[in-house]
């Protein structure tokens, strides 16, 4: 059994097509076919039912697919961890996150990490929550930042930060004279929502119904600075998570802690439990634990709408 065969078998499971394999390989069809005869030969099993122009994967290629698309990966795998090793200080990480944490997290994050690791090389990826563990699981990312709830028995979960949701008003709204806020305060106002699909949209709606709150929605946005233009524009409130409220239009924008009701989320990140890691993508998470929670902007947030990063 040669690495060659394989290759050429899980292209041919998973195109249906002995020409398509061929084309993907770079070997002629007749060259491929052969060898493809000698892996079935050297198994004692057929692998592949050929039907004129179709192909299907027999009960026995079936399993011997899962194992064969297992071995091709751990050898890739192998290779990147002698790369590595020769590149030494050299690396590349692949961060995927979702559109409400990327551009208040990651641009610090990657400033403060290169200055460690000037010869690293970090590539981002932004997308929503669904993207992001689909691009964890099959490889292409590897590290993802979700915010939480996430289960998968396949991935690794490790919290980094947890931030509240702080109540955005526009300035000189009158609910900006009280010491402390509610949200039975706010039950009767209009709110500025992030579109459900984003995560944060839809913990945020979850949010005010565990509080008898159902907001009159005035409309919603795909992006959280949309929300809180808006919000400055006086079209409404809102609930913005903690990291984004620094990049918000201030001093237009006024922000608040609910106290004991305020809501929280909390971020994490992910990684495929059963993929080879290198160096520098295993010193980006030791990073990521020590540095993220530094990265949340604090504020006296009863005061002044101005928060500020540490």
């Amino acid at each position: 059994m040669e690495l060659h065969q394989l290759r050429y078998f899980t292209a041919v499971a998973e195109l249906g097509s002995f020409t398509q394999a061929a084309e993907r390989c770079f070997v002629s069809q007749p060259s491929l076919s052969q060898q493809i005869i000698k892996l079935e030969r050297s198994l004692g099993q057929p692998l592949l039912e050929r039907l004129g122009r179709k192909v299907r994967l027999t009960t026995a290629g079936q399993a011997f697919y899962e194992r064969a698309v297992r071995i091709l990966r751990a050898v890739e795998e192998a290779q990147t961890c002698l790369d590595e090793a020769t590149r030494g200080a050299h690396g590349e990480v692949v961060v995927g996150a979702i559109l409400t944490v990327a551009p208040y997290l990651l641009p610090g994050m990657v400033r403060r990490f290169r200055r460690q690791r000037p010869q690293s090389r970090l590539l981002l990826r932004e997308d929503y929550t669904a993207g992001v563990l689909r691009d964890v699981l099959s490889g292409d990312v590897d590290v993802g930042l979700l915010a939480l709830p996430v289960d998968d028995p396949r991935l690794i979960v490790e919290p980094i930060l947890t931030e509240e949701l702080w109540l955005a008003l526009p300035a000189g709204h009158p609910l900006l004279k009280r010491k402390q806020l509610s949200m039975q305060d706010v039950a009767n106002e209009s709110f500025v929502l992030l579109d459900e699909i984003h995560c944060l949209g839809e913990q945020i709606v979850s949010f005010c119904r565990r509080h008898a709150c159902l907001p009159a929605v005035a409309c919603k946005a795909a992006q959280l600075l949309t929300v809180q233009k808006m919000v400055a524009e006086g079209q409404g409130i809102s609930l913005i998570p903690q990291m984004a409220a620094a990049s918000g239009p201030r001093p237009l924008v006024a922000y608040r802690s609910l106290g004991e009701d305020a809501p929280h989320r909390t971020i994490a990140a992910v990684w495929h439990r059963d993929r080879y890691h290198s160096p520098v993508v295993g010193e980006f998470l030791k990073f990521l634990a020590t540095e993220a929670p530094r990265c949340l902007p604090s504020a006296d947030v009863t005061k002044s709408g101005r928060p500020r990063r540490p």
